[in-house]
């Protein structure tokens, strides 16, 4: 999978800015997300299991979405134009509408 973090810290002198690494079982990678920054993935194979590590519970209520098309951050999703979302992907915000630290 492609995995992505935004920094989403509006004091950060990386604001908006993303970063995106390929997780696969071939190179065993993975990845660390610290608070402040948005993340989400895009799948790259038919199927995928996925397993995350959280430093708390895990609070619904708390969850936020930033748009996976948003012009102002750009992500280069490998080429893919059209995506399948979930519906609770589909309502994210734009980056300068949404919720940040």
């Amino acid at each position: 999978m492609f995995y992505v973090a935004v920094d989403i810290r509006k004091d950060s002198p990386t604001f908006g800015e993303w970063t995106g690494i390929i997780l696969s079982e071939e190179n065993q990678r993975q990845l660390w997300i610290p608070e402040g920054f948005a993340h989400g993935f895009l799948t790259l194979s038919d199927s995928a299991d996925f397993f995350y590590k959280v430093t708390d519970y895990y609070a619904p209520s708390a969850e936020r979405g930033i748009i996976w098309n948003d012009p102002d951050i750009a992500i280069d999703w490998h080429g893919i134009a059209r995506p399948v979302l979930s519906a609770k992907d589909a309502d994210g915000l734009s980056l300068r509408a949404a919720d940040i630290f």
